[in-house]
């Protein structure tokens, strides 16, 4: 059974719902590098589960310029939601980081 580094099994975390009350604004950060194909890739993967709007992305390039961060506000009514925008993120080859 796979372990958490915290100790806990993912089993003996408490549901997702219960952690966060929905709905709620929610922001996730994605990290990739410094191109627009990577906000596009960003904003379909949202797209696929809930409409993102553009005054809602933010974008922030890193010092260096050779990475960048987008940020995207969003209403989500609940925990599947939540779930599959994180699915869906993570399948973007360019994609570094993701919080």
């Amino acid at each position: 059974m796979a372990q958490c580094n915290d100790g806990e099994t993912p089993q003996s975390r408490p549901p997702l719902d219960k952690l966060v009350e929905f709905p709620c604004d929610y922001t996730f950060k994605a990290f990739g590098p410094n191109n627009e194909t990577f906000v596009a890739s960003v904003r379909a993967a949202i797209g696929k589960t809930v409409f993102a709007p553009l005054d809602g992305i933010k974008v922030r390039a890193s010092s260096q310029g050779e990475h960048q961060c987008v940020s995207v506000l969003l209403r989500l009514e609940n925990a599947l939601q939540l779930k599959a925008i994180y699915s869906d993120l993570q399948q973007i080859a360019e994609l570094k980081y993701l919080l």
